[in-house]
């Protein structure tokens, strides 16, 4: 299972996910009921085929890994990058909803 940071700015909360070695397109991020998922598959890839090893201690094969969102967190406003084999899952902090002052009004 890839380790994980989380963090929290005046405006967003970022996850941070170790991904080293795991191929962009073998990643998924889905966003349902609050929850974001992240999973994939890290495969074992060896370059010479001829090299038998002794022990790997690199974690390979299928992973998931779920977070609950803050309320009123917007799927289509978190952004994601990956760089130097780190997964940044970028969600912006919900505003506050401005409560306006309910006023009567008459109507003619």
């Amino acid at each position: 299972m890839p380790l994980a940071n989380m963090s929290e700015s005046e405006n967003e909360y970022l996850i941070k996910i170790e991904l080293h070695d795991v191929k962009k397109e073998d990643v998924k991020i889905a966003v349902a009921d609050g929850i974001i998922t992240i999973s994939g598959e890290r495969k074992l890839e060896r370059e010479d085929k001829a090299e038998n090893a002794i022990r790997v201690e690199s974690m390979c094969g299928a992973f998931i890994r779920s977070f609950v969102l803050p309320d009123c967190v917007e799927a289509n406003s978190i952004r994601t990058e990956a760089k130097d084999g780190v997964l940044r899952i970028h969600v912006p902090r919900p505003r506050p909803r401005s409560r306006t002052p309910w006023q009567s009004r008459f109507i003619d």
